[in-house]
């Protein structure tokens, strides 16, 4: 079993103190970094783009991954690997050709990620398996933080691994939405290896973000 790793989502963060937020994430024990990208097109939210990740590249030399829910996603992947990506995440829908968007994160010699909606079957993206390096199940409609989990996706983790575990297939198994101490143990055990936390890592046990990176990492 791969080693548990967690990618605290900065939405919850304090925004007039990201660059400290992310030092403070990074002592913490974060594996990662997760930026959440909304262009308030794909999704009903506008978060940050560019310039902002290119500024907070410079506090931390985790790695940034970051998810980007715009469309059309393919013209703007190259302004997200140069201010500092490191994983660049696209939705399938979000681009009219994903194997050429696969290839072009690649060229960019950046981790290619690909995310799946709840109602996103796992069948849309089976012919680019083999060339993915991390699959983000969504555990809710993207858009806002601090949204239920919705169980059923526990079924697409398992078959995602159990692909996986037959095609000798390479990708990490992401999950992002309403993950608490309670269902994270679910996903981990479903095959999900990266565990994406906003709400859960900076509110709970009043703030202490270390005590919470280790209590999700937990089984």
């Amino acid at each position: 079993m791969k080693k548990i790793q967690i990618s605290p989502s900065i939405l919850s963060a304090d925004f007039s103190q990201l660059g400290n937020e992310i030092k403070r994430l990074e002592d913490a024990g974060a594996d990662m970094i997760h930026v959440d990208v909304m262009d308030g097109h794909f999704v009903p939210n506008l978060t940050i783009g560019p310039p902002v990740i290119k500024t907070l590249r410079k506090y931390t030399n985790l790695i940034f991954d970051v998810h980007l829910m715009i469309s059309p996603v393919h013209k703007y992947i190259k302004d997200f690997a140069d201010a500092g990506a490191d994983i660049i995440t696209i939705h399938p829908e979000a681009t009219d050709n994903l194997s050429e968007s696969v290839k072009h994160i690649k060229n960019l010699k950046k981790k290619v990620g690909v995310s799946l909606n709840p109602n996103t079957k796992v069948d849309i993206i089976k012919q680019e398996l083999e060339n993915i390096d991390l699959i983000l199940v969504m555990s809710v409609y993207p858009g806002f933080g601090g949204q239920k989990f919705i169980p059923d996706v526990i079924n697409k983790i398992e078959l995602l691994k159990k692909l996986k575990e037959e095609k000798n297939y390479k990708y990490d198994i992401e999950v992002d939405g309403g993950i608490n101490f309670e269902n994270s143990k679910d996903v981990i055990n479903a095959g999900a290896n990266i565990l994406v936390s906003g709400t859960t890592i900076f509110k709970e046990n009043d703030g202490n973000i270390k005590k919470n990176i280790e209590t999700l990492k937990e089984v």
